[in-house]
């Protein structure tokens, strides 16, 4: 009984701390984003990049204004639908800064609300992680240790992580990015299809680069969020013929819950034409007086397949590109995008019982990869790796390992 209450006392004051940190990182923020000269984040490539940053939406939207398409020139190449959402506030001046206060506010909410989806995700991951221990006859090592509440230090990571502070005061596009990817995991993750299908075509829609996700977002969706170790199944799996009625049960039941629902995959390739159909018709109606959707498509995933911009950022192409003859540009532009597909299958493989980690593997790649990265993408998956606590806990050098994911950003540069 003595034990009980300790762990009842235990949980109800760590929430609190839990609460008073988010909250805490907000007030941070708010008071940073009154101090954009001093801090000169929005001229940073390691912030804002050709794709997310604010000042060129604020430049595109000016050309709207001006009854001039949004794409003249090199400035903008962001979505016609953002810039419809964020570009009325890039107008208003406050205090004398143009988009200085509202355009950051948009990002803290954003943040925020990325992290409590972060939080809800790291939750149903970890009650998984829990139910399958039970099945497997293993309910008796939550009497002897205590899981880690994972969810709230990956919430915590990225309020906290000095990555998404600087993307969210930096006036860039990056935090609405961050949480259509998100929404897209966590609804595929409580399995609701709509949700799930809406925050991947937007994400897709605005970075191109999350259209990979839709094999770990399929995973979710026909197998839920599986977080049994899979040396663990290995190593306690018995015979039926050695196995006890109670053992048989069990067994019998991980299969069963094993077993891949196409239900809600195929309601998910629904709401994904649904989605995509009503971002095309938008973008088009937007678009009808500025050269239509090719205007677009050449604009914005034209513009990031080909690497025109060769202004330096924290990534490699830019740099091998500036290099390299213009004879061979078109071959190695092929061979730097062929080779994030040529990953994506044999992960998916290897990692198909764990989707939100294979979703992490590949956003980490993408980071690594993508033309026009920025530390933006970095926060994004080391915030995803504080989910798996838990399954870590055990790996080997696994501090070496956590200490290359923390130092990668700054080796890239």
């Amino acid at each position: 009984m003595k034990k009980d209450e300790k762990k009842n006392n235990n949980n109800t004051t760590t929430k609190p701390h839990f609460w008073n940190w988010a909250i805490a990182s907000v007030i941070f923020r708010l008071i940073l984003i009154y101090f954009p000269k001093n801090l000169n984040l929005a001229t940073r490539p390691e912030v804002s990049t050709p794709v997310t940053s604010l000042r060129r939406l604020a430049e595109g939207y000016w050309l709207t204004q001006s009854s001039m398409s949004p794409y003249a020139g090199s400035m903008y190449h962001g979505s016609p639908l953002l810039l419809s959402i964020l570009g009325p506030l890039t107008m208003k001046k406050i205090e004398g800064h143009p988009y200085h206060l509202l355009c950051s506010l948009v990002s803290v909410i954003a943040d925020f609300i990325s992290a409590m989806l972060i939080r809800a995700t790291g939750l149903n991951l970890r009650m998984a992680y829990c139910e399958r221990l039970k099945l497997l006859g293993l309910g008796k090592l939550f009497e002897i240790s205590e899981i880690i509440p994972s969810e709230d230090y990956a919430a915590l990571v990225y309020l906290w992580n000095p990555f998404t502070i600087v993307t969210c005061v930096g006036f860039n596009t990056t935090p609405v990015e961050n949480l259509f990817i998100i929404l897209s995991l966590y609804g595929a993750c409580i399995r609701v299809a709509p949700l799930a299908a809406f925050g991947w075509v937007v994400a897709s829609h605005l970075s191109l680069y999350p259209t990979i996700l839709i094999i770990p977002v399929i995973l979710l969706l026909g197998n839920g969020p599986d977080a049994i170790p899979r040396k663990l199944f290995l190593m306690y799996k018995k015979d039926e013929n050695d196995s006890s009625n109670k053992g048989r049960v069990e067994h019998n039941g991980l299969t069963e819950q094993k077993s891949f629902s196409w239900k809600p995959v195929g309601l998910f390739f629904v709401w994904v034409s649904i989605w995509t159909l009503y971002t095309l018709v938008l973008c088009g109606i937007f678009m009808s007086n500025y050269g239509g959707l090719s205007e677009m498509f050449s604009r914005t995933y034209g513009f990031i397949l080909t690497v025109k911009d060769l202004s330096p950022n924290i990534g490699v192409l830019w740099y091998f590109f500036a290099e390299v003859f213009e004879f061979f540009r078109d071959f190695f532009l092929i061979v730097f995008h062929v080779n994030i597909l040529f990953m994506i299958l044999p992960l998916a493989i290897r990692l198909k019982h764990r989707p939100c980690f294979l979703a992490f593997v590949y956003m980490t790649i993408c980071s690594m990869l993508k033309p026009y990265p920025s530390v933006g993408d970095s926060a994004l998956y080391l915030a995803l790796l504080a989910l798996f606590f838990n399954e870590l806990a055990e790996m080997q050098f696994s501090f070496f390992s956590f200490v290359d994911m923390l130092v990668f950003p700054f080796l890239v540069q």
